[in-house]
């Protein structure tokens, strides 16, 4: 069965830094496209990041682009998001998806961690 978890989450202050992982089991990453979301008390979910299996190249929201960086390691089966310079409107629960498509913009996700709590104080 598919299992993806997330972990790396935690309270940290504005301006500082934190790695989020997931762990895929039941799948190989290696043929799947790749998104961390995360939603805020009150918002709906948001992307925050992708990789597309096809070639590897990684998207970020605007709200995020030079602050994280997302990467996937085949070898471990896991992704990754780097978080840096957090800010506190970058609370909220982040989650990994997974889908067996090759494009991960617009790719209907199939597969969702239970999310990881990122809490940035001011």
């Amino acid at each position: 069965q598919v299992q993806l978890v997330e972990s790396g989450g935690g309270l940290v202050q504005s301006g500082g830094s934190l790695r989020l992982s997931c762990t895929a089991s039941g799948l190989t990453l290696r043929y799947y496209s790749l998104g961390w979301f995360r939603q805020a008390p009150g918002k709906e979910r948001e992307a925050v990041s992708c990789i597309s299996s096809i070639d590897g190249t990684t998207h970020y929201a605007d709200f995020v682009k030079g602050r994280f960086t997302m990467s996937k390691n085949n070898a471990k089966n896991t992704v990754s998001l780097y978080l840096n310079g957090l800010r506190p409107e970058d609370t909220a629960i982040y989650y990994c998806a997974a889908v067996d498509l090759p494009h991960c913009l617009v790719a209907p996700y199939e597969y969702w961690g239970q999310g990881t709590q990122v809490t940035v104080s001011s």
